[in-house]
């Protein structure tokens, strides 16, 4: 499985699949962030942004070889685990725009909750706005295997279904997203931080889910 992923990872790169998705990122958050806008706030914004992104993420993952060339790695490893493989891969991506959006919002904000809050620990922050971030990767990983092969017949409505579905996961009143998000905004206004365990946990859980349910499609209908 470390072999498939590293190569799925490999051909993302070589295919710059990555950079659209990549680019969407960075104008969302240049859009969204500016310098000096307190931490907890920016983490709330940037967090729900990566689930469209991750969606998309994984998109590219798993379309980024033709059917033929994907079938050759199906022969010998099995559709399930060429599955799998592409959705690590995607996973990486997303995991890697998380922390990098993270190591540029600590210096770049200013206080760590709003003005007029109480003073939060920057550390509690930094850590909620981690696993927010994570379980809204997650949740796009989810939305983007739900959304293509071997789910999706039709790849040309992939993209819109899988931004339209991580709309849905982030406005939903039962989502973990939408829990996680919701609890960084009220930190920044609140100054008490509330790491996002139970939503992290319910993200592992429905993503490992959808990740299986996936996988056994590929093995039961293979390209």
């Amino acid at each position: 499985m470390t072999a498939l992923t590293r190569y799925q990872l490999e051909l993302l790169l070589r295919s710059w699949g990555w950079l659209p998705p990549f680019l969407a990122y960075v104008l969302l958050m240049v859009v969204g962030v500016s310098a000096g806008d307190p931490l907890l706030g920016a983490l709330g914004y940037g967090a729900p942004v990566l689930l469209p992104v991750t969606a998309w993420y994984t998109r590219c993952a798993l379309t980024a070889e033709p059917p033929a060339a994907r079938a050759c790695r199906v022969a010998p490893a099995g559709a399930a685990r060429v599955q799998l493989a592409s959705l690590l891969a995607a996973l990486t991506a997303g995991l890697l725009s998380a922390v990098a959006g993270l190591a540029v919002l600590w210096p770049l904000c200013g206080p760590v909750a709003d003005p007029g809050a109480p003073a939060a620990p920057l550390a509690g922050a930094l850590s909620a706005g981690l696993l927010a971030s994570v379980v809204c990767v997650l949740l796009g990983l989810a939305v983007g295997a739900l959304c293509n092969r071997p789910v999706l017949p039709r790849a040309q409505y992939g993209l819109p279904l899988a931004l339209a579905g991580a709309v849905l996961a982030l406005v939903a009143s039962g989502s973990p997203a939408n829990a996680a998000v919701r609890a960084l905004v009220a930190a920044a206004r609140s100054g008490r931080v509330d790491r996002p365990w139970t939503a992290l946990l319910e993200a592992l859980a429905l993503t490992a889910l959808v990740a299986a349910g996936t996988a056994w499609a590929a093995g039961r209908r293979p390209d």
